[in-house]
């Protein structure tokens, strides 16, 4: 198709998105409130992408305008409820840019997460998303602790945590079924010491009771489980992590000076020096 041919049909695309109706008038020639209201009804009628694009017309047209700031934030809600998560994080962050301090801006950053955090894949999969989302999250809960979005900000920050702590101990567990227990280890340390209050600390403990006495290296093994008893004496992790140690003769008990041993002196008994 003709070049020309080809902007004169989007041109005819976007008029048909201000309603539907071939004979409106361009968008050029329409008020800021008519676009804007135009964008409601696309958005109240199921159809968020022409309402994204007709509130970025507003913004485009009548950038100074009150309107153009109203549309800003409703530009990158549409988008976000079309799933186009890009987009939408775009407009949020234009919205921060321009409006930092306004009521809105705390949504507009709250966008900006949930445009990461709705694309978190499982934890077979690159975890780039996951680390944004808890950037954009942390920002959410950090600059505005008082919005009515924080809640669910934290909500999410800790949801997005456990995710990370449950993408190490697939690693980990891959790696100790192959009995490579060096490998497994570093995966379950950094469960314990990054992510200690997710639902993965108590197996992450169990998993490095297993690994260290199956490298003989018991005072290790000894110690995960005297932070396991401490904390997590409810679980099966405990059970099963008693059950290995006292078979082999050995205590539940903190012993030599490893990463574990400074972990217990400083959680459990306090002392950081």
């Amino acid at each position: 198709m003709h070049k020309s041919a080809v902007v004169f049909t989007l041109l005819i695309a976007l008029s048909a998105c201000a309603g539907g109706d071939g004979n409106l008038p361009p968008v050029e020639s329409r008020s800021a409130q008519d676009l804007y209201l135009a964008a409601e009804k696309e958005l109240q009628t199921g159809r968020p992408v022409n309402a994204g694009r007709l509130f970025d017309e507003v913004e485009r047209l009548y950038p100074y305008s009150e309107w153009a700031k109203r549309a800003m934030i409703m530009s990158a809600f549409s988008y976000y409820d079309a799933k186009r998560f890009g987009e939408a994080r775009a407009a949020a962050e234009r919205y921060l840019d321009f409006y930092p301090a306004d009521e809105d801006a705390a949504y507009a950053q709250y966008l900006v997460a949930l445009s990461y955090y709705d694309q978190i894949a499982d934890v077979s999969r690159d975890q780039t998303l996951t680390f944004d989302a808890l950037q954009a999250l942390r920002e959410t809960i950090e600059r505005y602790p008082d919005s009515d979005f924080t809640k669910s900000a934290q909500l999410k920050f800790d949801l997005a945590l456990d995710h990370l702590a449950g993408k190490e101990m697939d690693i980990g567990r891959y790696y100790l079924k192959k009995k490579h227990y060096t490998a497994a280890i570093n995966r379950f340390r950094v469960v314990v010491q990054d992510f200690p209050t997710t639902r993965h600390t108590a197996e992450a403990l169990h998993r490095l009771v297993e690994a260290y006495l199956s490298l003989g290296l018991t005072e290790e093994a000894q110690t995960a489980g005297a932070i396991l008893g401490y904390n997590h004496r409810g679980t099966q992790w405990y059970q099963d992590s008693y059950a290995l140690l006292t078979g082999q003769g050995l205590t539940l008990d903190p012993a030599g000076d490893s990463w574990l041993s400074r972990i217990h002196r400083q959680v459990i008994q306090g002392k950081w020096l």
